[in-house]
């Protein structure tokens, strides 16, 4: 058995919806569809799925999606927590899974009528409760009652730390924009410009509407398998060189705000190292970054913490096109979230799979080492897929 698990395993199939404003349809339903084009792009038979993976926050069962194939049997399932946080942790709890003989094939999905269908709320009333009201309660009253005020917090105290402006999150914003514009799934086909980015109307100052990503309805699917299995189906595999999940001290849920430095997420720092020391590979190793945008200053914290940058250069580290398809480094070549749209992150572990294998819209020189990272400010995840030698 082996002692770790990189290089054991990859994605050999992905799936996906359309991304929209109104699917029409019910949650089950798209999962359905986005994982039957993810096992259809593998070339494996359904009978070969033997374990699923989703967010515990997921609303399409396990069950549910095994009778809507109508598969027999299912000897691994798991869900990870954090949502936004847990997105590349499904691949890291597949990967476990496959290597340690629990399930041969897995099945990972996540689909959501983020648009559509009322998403439950910090300041909702009712319903099950957990830890996080507790301290979501002493901020509530003050105004930060949602996850943009939240990222907010950190954004505002980044830029006083640092000297930063608000150019910076608009590079940010208008190279994802830029990107959006050759991806037929992208919501935002259109541009920005920096006047138009500076006329967008102030959503929880430092953070313009045009810095926070559109929530929409849609999914993804991905088959993950051995690397020996990997080798006879009909994609070129993206090899999991590592995965890795972290929660740092002081951890709250978006709201770490009594950490003694609040302009570093401690929890990107552990994921980071995790895995650079799991694949061997260090931040110049890596072609192109997939990193959660959700908030145009989140990329900001991830480029530091991943070793891109120092801490506090990341704001001049984006600007004069570092990010672009041509830059020194390419980031969120399909628009990200703020340019394709929201799907919570499991979006553009889509895209890493297409760099891998040289299909993307927005195909840089080279994409050998990509990385893909999840939520801000939450428990996190990330991995870094590679191509076969």
């Amino acid at each position: 058995m082996p002692t770790t698990i990189n290089d054991q395993c990859a994605i050999v199939g992905v799936g996906q919806t359309e991304f929209s404003k109104n699917s029409g349809r019910s949650e089950l339903q798209l999962t359905l569809e986005c994982t039957k084009a993810a096992i259809e792009d593998a070339g494996l038979p359904l009978s070969d799925v033997d374990g699923m993976v989703t967010l515990s926050i997921d609303g399409s069962d396990e069950i549910a999606v095994m009778r809507g194939f109508g598969t027999k049997e299912l000897q691994f399932f798991s869900r990870v927590p954090h949502g936004i946080g847990g997105i590349m942790g499904m691949v890291h709890q597949a990967v476990m899974a496959i290597t340690t003989g629990m399930c041969k094939t897995v099945l990972v999905y996540r689909a959501i009528n983020g648009r559509t269908a009322r998403q439950p709320q910090p300041t909702d009333a009712g319903g099950p409760l957990s830890t996080d009201h507790i301290h979501w309660s002493w901020y509530n009253p003050y105004g930060f009652s949602n996850p943009v005020s939240w990222a907010a917090m950190y954004t505002q105290r980044y830029m006083h730390e640092y000297g930063a402006s608000s150019d910076s999150l608009a590079e940010i914003a208008m190279t994802m924009r830029k990107h959006a514009q050759n991806n037929p799934n992208a919501i935002f086909q259109q541009p920005m410009t920096k006047e138009e980015y500076d006329a967008s109307p102030m959503v929880t100052d430092p953070l313009r509407k045009a810095d926070v990503g559109l929530d929409l309805d849609g999914g993804c699917a991905f088959v993950i398998t051995s690397i020996d299995r990997a080798k006879d189906l009909r994609q070129p595999p993206a090899i999991i060189r590592a995965a890795a999940q972290g929660s740092a001290g002081d951890q709250e849920g978006m709201t770490s705000f009594y950490r003694d430095n609040i302009t570093r997420m401690t929890e990107y720092d552990l994921v980071a190292q995790q895995c650079y020391e799991m694949s061997g590979l260090k931040a110049d190793d890596i072609d192109v970054a997939m990193l959660y945008d959700m908030y145009t200053s989140a990329v900001l914290f991830q480029l530091e913490s991943y070793g891109f940058c120092k801490p506090g250069e990341a704001h001049e580290f984006v600007k004069g096109g570092a990010l672009g398809v041509d830059g020194r480094l390419p980031c969120n070549t399909n628009g990200g979230q703020l340019g394709e749209g929201h799907i919570q992150g499991v979006n553009n572990l889509l895209e890493a799979v297409r760099l891998i294998r040289g299909t993307s819209v927005n195909q840089p020189k080279k994409s050998d080492h990509v990385l893909a990272t999840s939520g801000f400010a939450v428990p996190t995840s990330a991995v870094i897929l590679g191509k076969s030698s």
